[in-house]
């Protein structure tokens, strides 16, 4: 802390863990979720025999990656990108959320209306607060996220609007939910406190991961990359893989900064 505020050279996120974050570890932790491969045995008829594959470690190109649906209702495409990041759904599981965001769309633009132009980190803490309910974008957000399909719905609302909507699946929730005070709409007021607590040091690695990977990535998704990590203990091994990226390409005094 400086003069009363927090440092930006790190990132204090209760919610991935008690130490705080150097920047350029989270810098090469989002370059290794987003670069990282992994190993893969696969047989094919032009390979009977089994070969290994270099395969993407993570969701970043199959979700972040991707161009935005912009049709104005929701589409097939909409769940083939949440199925990106979460996964291949069955037949029923697929209609599920297919039904679901029809449902829940009406819900989106209350929430667009509720914002008011403005990105999730400059929404006011009583938005996520049940003593200013009904109506607060909080509220908007729980009703999104109180079904069984929340993991696709919300990823594919996410990949619509990533500066408005959290990212919130089973790992994050976990993270999240032992961090909630009395009054929380939900644990996106968790996420609140979060980005603007670290508002200066959220900026900057915004730019640095723009850099780097030649596309924005806002700070919501920043965080939920990083909560992420934490909760379904990956950080160590995608912190690894930045780092080692970093030295193929010579950037390694971009992490160090």
């Amino acid at each position: 802390m400086t003069g009363g505020r927090r440092d930006d050279a790190a990132l204090v996120l209760p919610s991935a863990g008690p130490d705080p974050i150097p920047l350029g570890t989270a810098l090469a932790a989002v370059l290794g979720y987003a670069r990282g491969r992994r190993p893969l045995f696969f047989r094919s008829p032009s390979a009977p025999h089994g070969r290994w594959f270099q395969v993407l470690a993570y969701g970043f190109d199959r979700f972040d990656g991707q161009p935005p649906e912009t049709a104005d209702r929701p589409t097939d495409r909409d769940v083939l990108l949440a199925e990106g990041l979460h996964g291949r759904l069955d037949p029923v599981g697929w209609r599920a959320v297919r039904t679901d965001l029809d449902e829940v769309w009406p819900l989106l633009g209350d929430l667009r209306a509720r914002a008011g132009g403005r990105p999730f980190w400059e929404l006011p803490d009583d938005e996520f607060s049940v003593l200013a309910e009904p109506g607060t974008a909080g509220a908007v957000l729980r009703s999104l996220t109180d079904r069984p399909t929340a993991r696709h719905v919300v990823a594919a609302l996410h990949h619509r609007h990533p500066s408005l909507v959290p990212l919130v699946d089973g790992v994050t929730r976990r993270q999240l939910w032992g961090h909630l005070r009395e009054g929380d709409s939900g644990p996106e007021a968790c996420i609140s406190r979060e980005v603007h607590a670290n508002a200066a040091a959220f900026a900057r690695l915004e730019t640095a991961t723009a850099t780097l990977l030649g596309r924005p990535v806002t700070r919501l998704r920043l965080h939920d990359v990083l909560v992420w990590l934490a909760g379904s203990l990956r950080m160590t091994h995608a912190v690894a893989v930045g780092r080692a990226l970093a030295a193929e390409s010579g950037l390694e005094a971009a992490l160090a900064r």
